[in-house]
């Protein structure tokens, strides 16, 4: 399966949620407040956010008025261009040595991600170790290490409920000895009012910074695409703590709501990297706005 089918397919309980809504309205009549009415009632069903919503109905409004748009059916293109400057963010070019760490509160597939992350790179050549950072929830460890054991890469542990600085600290050591491209770093799965382990989480941050600083850095939170709306705090609550590069959204092909995509990037500024489209190790795909767009908004 290429991956536009993979991307497609994750997002057809979004597209069926909406796209015959969609193309119903397109296909209509004139541009009325009854058309807007529903497009806005079309796209808050999506998940999109009430922000980023009045954004996009306020800009396509804009527009239409500038290009003369007469038809619903050309409003179409106006829209998918509208998001598609939404999730537009020039992403840095990855070097070597990179260190990416992986934040988020549980249960939005932390440890599944890292796995398909190290496969990804694994199958791109390069040399990756995994660090098993979460030292908090029993057998987190024993999970990421199934997941290495899959990938064919290396992983560095302590036993449960080791210091998780300390862990994150010697893998660091391993990885520039070991000359490692790639070190992907696992974190507990915290919330706000777990003072300590956000603090703990600020203090992994600033060990990456100061024992490997020739390396490119990233930190990535994982958002479980299910959750809706409740994913913008997230990324509000982790940015806080250190400053959030990127986000990975998972289980994309399991909501009617991936909607949240462009309200994330709208609301947050923060681009949206990857995004799961399935259980399997391979089923982490690097984001792509024109597949993602067309599969929202385009008809069959």
């Amino acid at each position: 399966m290429g991956i536009f089918a993979k991307i497609k397919n994750a997002l057809k309980k979004t597209k069926d949620a909406i796209a015959y809504r969609l193309n119903k309205l397109f296909t209509g009549g004139v541009l009325n407040d009854d058309f807007y009415d529903e497009l806005e009632m079309i796209l808050l069903s999506a998940d999109i956010g009430s922000e980023t919503t009045e954004s996009i109905l306020d800009e396509l409004k804009t527009q239409i008025d500038k290009k003369h748009v007469k038809k619903s059916a050309e409003v179409r293109i106006l829209l998918k261009e509208i998001m598609h400057d939404i999730l537009d963010f020039e992403l840095p070019k990855e070097e070597y040595p990179l260190v990416i760490l992986i934040a988020g509160v549980n249960g939005v597939g932390k440890t599944t991600t890292i796995g398909k992350l190290a496969n990804n790179y694994k199958k791109a050549g390069k040399s990756v170790t995994i660090v098993a950072g979460d030292t908090f929830r029993a057998a987190a460890s024993d999970q990421l290490t199934v997941w290495a054991d899959r990938a064919g890469v290396r992983i560095v542990k302590q036993g449960e409920g080791s210091d998780a600085a300390a862990v994150v600290y010697d893998a660091l050591q391993s990885a520039k000895s070991k000359n490692t491209q790639v070190t992907l770093i696992d974190t507990a799965g915290r919330l706000h009012n777990k003072v300590n382990l956000m603090e703990e989480l600020k203090k992994i941050d600033r060990i990456i910074d100061r024992e490997f600083p020739e390396a490119m850095r990233l930190n990535y939170i994982v958002l479980d695409a299910t959750t809706g709306q409740n994913a913008l705090s997230q990324v509000d609550l982790f940015n806080e703590a250190i400053d959030i590069d990127g986000i990975i959204l998972t289980k994309l092909d399991g909501t009617a709501k991936g909607g949240v995509v462009l309200g994330i990037a709208g609301e947050q500024e923060v681009p949206v990297v990857y995004v799961g489209v399935g259980e399997g190790i391979d089923d982490l795909e690097k984001f792509d706005i024109d597949d993602f767009v067309s599969g929202i908004v385009d008809a069959e």
